[in-house]
């Protein structure tokens, strides 16, 4: 793990300034902050594994897979598990064959995440978004989780638009003319903004 991000500081009094939720919940919330593990490799192993089940549910199967790498996931333990072990964790076949797919072009290196530093945020999704199941979702939750970016705005996550739509009172889902309206008051903090809506919903904060 390493520390917040540097511009978390700033990003909290900009949002204070500029929306009058944004500073209740920065106050209210002073236990956390968005951080990374700094391992894109596990973190794409835990976002697969999180897709479309509840996170009760993620964190049960990654038990397991952590399990079965013996507590060290990487490339290369994961290479050595074979398909049917990957699936007794809980996986689906293709979240199984993801992951495979995943340590696989680790390994050979025609997956580079290195590369993702200099590419913009739309370049690096469309970059993630070429591995087997990952999407457009996986792909924003490496760059905010692993990658620290401070302007992603995952409106394909169901908890930030629950957590929008509780917090400023909307119908669920919100509409697009108001997400877009927040999308553009929080820029260039739209991350920070993420977190805080994010851990207005949960008890303990989100980390992948």
């Amino acid at each position: 793990m390493r520390r917040q991000p540097v511009y978390w500081s700033k990003a909290k009094k900009t949002l204070s300034k500029k929306d009058k939720v944004m500073k209740y919940l920065i106050l209210k919330y002073r236990d956390g902050s968005l951080i990374s593990r700094n391992d894109v490799f596990f973190s794409l192993c835990k976002s697969i594994i999180g897709q479309q089940i509840s996170v009760a549910a993620a964190d049960a199967v990654f038990l397991k897979f952590k399990k079965k790498c013996k507590n060290k996931i990487s490339a290369k333990t994961v290479n050595c598990l074979s398909f049917s072990g990957l699936k007794s964790c809980g996986l689906s076949k293709q979240k199984a064959r993801g992951i495979k797919e995943l340590a696989k072009k680790t390994l050979n290196k025609t997956f580079k995440p290195n590369l993702i530093k200099k590419m913009s945020d739309e370049q690096a999704i469309e970059y993630l978004s070429e591995l087997r199941q990952i999407g457009r979702w996986s792909a924003e939750m490496i760059l905010l989780f692993t990658y620290n970016r401070s302007n992603i705005w995952p409106l394909q996550d169901i908890g930030l638009l629950r957590a929008i739509s509780n917090n400023y009172k909307k119908k669920y889902f919100p509409p697009k003319n108001f997400l877009n309206k927040l999308y553009k008051k929080f820029t260039p903090y739209c991350s920070v903004a993420t977190w805080y809506l994010w851990r207005s919903i949960d008890d303990e904060p989100i980390q992948y």
